[in-house]
């Protein structure tokens, strides 16, 4: 009955974590900091199999007052929502064979411990070009949004909290799957990498206008992702491209890095505006420079100029991975992809595990005939690369996982968020072929910015083990603001579980993390955005993958028995 107890406690995920070191305060004692604060969690880790966050109901929308005009959130309603119960999906069947009974099947073995995290979209919000005209009256929360505010103090939050499960299950590796920035810009890398190192975090530019007084604006350290955790990246398309859809022409590049707010023409026949930036020196971060160009006597500009803002190239963008304090060096890249500017690679998280893990750069590239796009993408390079390390992992009798920024076969080639028409392989094609790899188990990808989870049903019924599964993450910027942990796990007759489980970011009261999580409610609520499995956003369950004889006869011996 132990045994079986122990099986149960860890199906249904972890629970209540209480951890000790915390400081009471949203603030921590800043003597030991230099004076810089920091913004310690709350001490009781939930993931939501044990509480959810629930969005306030409605009626909502943008009818009322505008996404920019953050002093009315309260008195309108927005920003409303509540703790409600977790949620277990429990398990999932949908690519097992039919008639499959998993009554009697237990959870043997774990594999693999990892999280996933995406979309953090650290943005300067101070730069001369970004995209704020777009959203900041609605329609596009991936343009405007009160979160932008808070970007690099939620990936604090977040890293906490993975810290604080590690204490209790220690993780394997981390997966970052892309968006680390928002705008290619030098500076936005730097937060990402500084937040996760645990270094001291300027989160302003230009001349730091209100980093005295301003909470979003006031420098702090950060308390860094636990240095026994490895982490690896992918890039996103915001990672490569003006607002992750334009190439990098001089002409925006060198308005990344002057004065001058860049007037852009998003649509063609429409008129050109200034795109606005935000205001440091104000408390809700007031948007200046923004609209036709026709309505200013006289260019807008930010404060300050800053060289820190600087569009980085995508060699340039690998680069940076190695200039940090956590591991691994690089974080997956190494010199030959910078060499060759081809930002894919492979890796075995465990060496005494049969798996591999296939990180893969997914994404339009500056030479296509669509652009602007922020779609799915595969050059012949790429594809080639795939196929090969696909070869490679079946014949040597390898679990396969596939961790990439875009989905597959989730959305039309109309969709901003689809398959490009111009990639040298359809995203049909491709699953076709991925039905072809028996030991391909998992597709991890970000960039719609919610959770969703598809299965990929063998064409085959005589061969279900062909199926696969696609899990994706949900971004830190919007609701609902969340990343996800995952368990690979052997069962009694050797078929494989994927338990996924999200996990909201612990915050504490009065903390910029939590503020931003009010912002992030009003956002949904005003911008309306198609969220699945609301009113949480969240998915957890445990999802069933048949392996092939041969793979089932290797992968018995494999992993650490669950109860010790």
């Amino acid at each position: 009955m132990k045994h079986k107890k122990f099986c149960l406690v860890f199906l249904i995920g972890l629970m209540i974590l209480y951890l000790s070191g915390c400081s009471d305060s949203a603030v921590s004692n800043q003597s030991q900091t230099g004076g810089n604060p920091t913004y310690p969690i709350t001490s009781d880790v939930f993931t939501t199999r044990q509480r959810t966050i629930v969005l306030g109901s409605g009626p909502f929308g943008p009818d009322t007052i505008f996404p920019y005009e953050i002093s009315k959130f309260k008195q309108n309603g927005y920003g409303t929502w509540s703790y409600g119960a977790g949620i277990d999906a429990g398990k999932q069947l949908d690519i097992m064979p039919a008639g499959y009974n998993s009554a009697s099947v237990t959870n043997t073995a774990k594999l693999l411990h990892f999280f996933t995290m995406t979309d953090m979209h650290l943005v300067d919000k101070e730069s001369p070009a970004q995209s704020i005209f777009a959203g900041y009256k609605g329609s596009n929360s991936a343009s405007y949004s009160p979160v932008m505010l808070y970007t690099t103090h939620v990936l604090d939050a977040a890293v906490q909290t993975v810290n604080a499960i590690h204490k209790q299950i220690p993780f394997d590796y981390g997966l970052f799957l892309g968006d680390a920035t928002n705008n290619t810009q030098y500076n936005e890398l730097r937060w990402y990498i500084d937040v996760l190192d645990g270094k001291l975090i300027t989160p302003g530019s230009g001349n730091h206008a209100g980093a005295d007084t301003i909470d979003y604006q006031k420098p702090y350290k950060a308390a860094g992702l636990d240095k026994t955790i490895p982490w690896c990246q992918v890039p996103g398309n915001h990672d490569q491209f003006w607002q992750g859809a334009f190439p990098m022409s001089d002409s925006l590049r060198q308005a990344c890095i002057g004065e001058n707010i860049l007037a852009f023409g998003l649509i063609p026949d429409n008129p050109i505006e200034y795109v606005g930036a935000i205001d440091g020196r104000t408390p809700y971060g007031d948007i200046m420079g923004v609209g036709p160009v026709g309505n200013f006597s006289t260019p807008p500009k930010v404060f300050a100029a800053d060289p820190n803002r600087r569009s980085l190239s995508r060699q340039e963008w690998m680069s940076e991975f190695f200039n940090t304090s956590s591991n691994p060096a690089g974080h997956g890249f190494n010199q030959t992809n910078i060499n060759n500017n081809f930002s894919c690679y492979s890796f075995e998280p465990k060496s005494n595990i049969p798996l591999r893990i296939i990180m893969l750069d997914d994404l339009e590239n500056a030479n296509s005939s669509t652009l602007p796009t922020a779609q799915g993408f595969l050059d012949q390079a790429r594809y080639d690369w795939l196929i090969s390390e696909l070869d490679k992992g079946q014949s040597e009798g390898k679990l396969m996982i596939i961790a990439a920024h875009a989905p597959i076969g989730v959305a039309p080639s109309s969709s901003p968020v689809g398959w490009s028409t111009s990639s040298y392989i359809s995203d049909t094609e491709l699953i076709n072929i991925l039905h072809k790899y028996p030991n391909f188990i998992l597709w991890l990808a970000g960039h719609r910015h919610y959770n969703a989870v598809t299965s990929f049903k063998s064409q085959d019924n005589t061969h279900p083990e062909q199926g696969f599964w696609e899990i994706e993450t949900s971004s830190l910027r919007d609701f609902p603001q969340q990343f996800r942990t995952f368990d690979i796990i052997r069962n009694s007759d050797n078929t494989i579980s994927i338990i996924t489980t999200d996990v909201d970011p612990a915050v504490r009261e009065g903390s910029p993390a939590s503020i931003s999580r009010f912002y992030g409610a009003a956002a949904q609520q005003l911008f309306l955005n198609p969220v699945p499995y609301m009113p949480v956003g969240s998915f957890n369950g445990e999802f069933v993958k048949q392996l092939s004889p041969e793979m089932q006869a290797k992968i018995q011996n494999y992993g650490t028995p669950i109860g010790r």
